[in-house]
């Protein structure tokens, strides 16, 4: 099917520049954003001012068919996942919502004009699928499942009214895999033999999936392979 003109929100990161750059093989015109460009590629989560500026200048010139946000917060420094309730962290937790589920929220609440009244469109942002409740049995990692979870809950909540305001359009949430990214490289030692992916093979699969959504499917999680995710 394709796309027409598409955002990509984390764009200087391993997925997002990847879907960025297939995307553009396509034919896509897609507009990069991301929170280390300067100029009119700067876009920080942490920033609505940003979002909104960012959002108003694409919108100049015209609707855009698809907004991806492929951004994540996991660690920095020293401060990881938690694996005792007695690690929670206030300041953690509250920037693991700040970047996985606000950010994104906020992106939303710009960009989600910005697709066409009629035609098929779609928004999606990477969620994870250690941020599902039902498939939750390991337990630990409290700051980054709950704020994916909540972006989960987020964007499903989009979904209702965006199937009253542009009812050809989709919103949904992408679990990518384990990606041979910085957010992933201090874990990979214990990820199974094939199941760490280059950042062009989980992107390729995720643009994949993405074709066969529409807005029957909004609001749902679906990971790389097509798999629908439980919330």
């Amino acid at each position: 099917m394709g796309w027409r003109r598409a955002v990509v929100v984390g764009a200087s990161g391993g997925i997002g520049a990847a879907l960025a750059d297939l995307l553009e093989q396509g034919g896509t015109e897609v507009h990069r954003l991301s929170r280390s460009a300067t100029g009119e590629a700067h876009l920080d989560l942490e920033d609505e001012h940003s979002i909104a500026e960012a959002a108003k200048r694409i919108g100049a010139a015209g609707d855009v068919d698809l907004v991806l946000v492929a951004t994540g917060f996991l660690h920095e420094g020293k401060s990881g996942p938690e694996k005792d309730w007695r690690q929670i962290d206030p300041a953690m937790l509250a920037r693991n919502f700040a970047i996985n589920s606000t950010g994104p929220a906020l992106v939303a609440k710009h960009f989600l004009p910005l697709l066409p009244e009629e035609g098929r469109a779609g928004f999606a942002a990477l969620a994870a699928r250690v941020g599902s409740i039902g498939d939750n049995r390991l337990g630990g990692w409290y700051s980054y499942r709950a704020s994916k979870a909540a972006l989960v809950m987020l964007m499903r909540t989009y979904s209702v009214e965006l199937a009253r305001k542009k009812p050809d359009a989709f919103c949904v949430t992408l679990h990518p895999g384990t990606v041979d990214t910085q957010l992933s490289e201090p874990f990979q030692r214990n990820v199974p033999e094939g199941k760490l992916f280059t950042p062009e093979f989980s992107a390729s699969r995720l643009l994949e999936v993405l074709e066969g959504i529409g807005p029957a499917q909004s609001g749902r999680q679906f990971a790389w392979d097509g798999e629908e995710i439980v919330p």
